[in-house]
Formats: structure tokens, C-alpha cells, sequence
């Protein structure tokens, strides 16, 4: 019961967020359903151009592409890191990206049949630069983290002398 317990707690997000992924692959975030975000923007900025508008809109989805990827690989990183099984503990960055990529390859390939949807292999990019950049960005903490409290303890034991 246990393990079973720690397994949810362990891949349930990480299977949660993949699901909220495949659901905003549908028609609820087509371009058209998320021009709403613009509203504020209108507000703020009553005279934009169209062109400014697109630009915005463009990078206001983009960056939701590279946002969800991002998140995707910490919680494939969070539940491959504290695996049972030894080859997930030990691969877990590179398991992570690998994940990353074939969703987003399966996600881009799913939008292919939604008519309010494209596939695009230059979203897949952008999802997968954003799974590689959260992993990269773990390693870069957990690296400072381990030396930090290293040069902590140097530091403590320095300064008692």
C-alpha cells in the first residue's frame, strides 16, 4: 500500500499536467479562444496596430508552449529523481527529455486532427527548448545547492578556528 501510495504522490502530477496538456490541445486553446488574452493589452494600449496585436498574441502562445514544457520536465525530473527503479534514478535528465519530446512530438501530432488547430514541428521546438531549459536549469540548482552547503561547512568551520 505504501509504494503505491508514494507511486501516486510520485507520477500523478506529472500524469495530471500531461492530461491538462492533451485537453488544451483540443479546440480550447485555439488561436481564436486565446485572442481574449489581448483584452488588456487593447485597454492599456487603445491604438495598437493589428500587426502589434498578432505580435503579441504570437508570443503570448509561445510562451505558453515553452511554459507547459518547462513544467512538464521539472515533473518528470521530480518523479524520475526519486524513483525506485535505478535506471530512472540515474537517467532521470536525459528519461525527462526524451519524455518532453515525445509529447510534444504526440501533442503537435494530435492538433494535426482538430480543425481549429495546426501541427507545427516548430512548436515542437520551442516545447522541447522549454523541457531542455527547466532540466538544465535543475541541474545548474541542485549543483549550487550540493557546493553551497559544501562551501557553507568550509566557511563555519574557517571562521570557528
Amino acid at each position: 500500500m505504501r509504494s503505491s501510495h508514494h507511486r501516486l504522490s510520485r507520477y500523478g502530477p506529472l500524469v495530471v499536467w500531461a492530461a491538462l496538456i492533451f485537453i488544451g490541445s483540443s479546440s480550447v486553446l485555439s488561436g481564436s479562444n486565446t485572442s481574449v488574452v489581448l483584452r488588456p493589452v487593447l485597454w492599456l494600449f487603445p491604438h495598437a496596430s493589428e500587426a502589434t496585436l498578432a505580435l503579441i498574441h504570437f508570443l503570448v502562445r509561445k510562451a505558453g508552449h515553452l511554459t507547459e514544457y518547462a513544467i512538464l520536465a521539472l515533473l518528470a525530473a521530480r518523479a524520475f529523481r526519486t524513483s525506485s527503479h535505478q535506471l530512472l534514478r540515474t537517467r532521470w535528465f536525459w528519461i525527462s527529455l526524451l519524455l518532453v519530446v515525445a509529447y510534444s512530438l504526440s501533442d503537435e501530432f494530435h492538433q494535426s486532427f482538430v480543425p481549429s488547430r495546426t501541427a507545427s514541428i516548430y512548436d515542437c521546438m520551442i516545447d522541447s527548448v522549454g523541457g531542455l531549459t527547466a532540466l538544465v536549469l535543475l541541474v545548474v540548482r541542485m549543483r549550487r545547492v550540493r557546493t553551497g552547503s559544501n562551501s557553507d561547512r568550509i566557511m563555519k568551520s574557517t571562521l570557528s578556528r
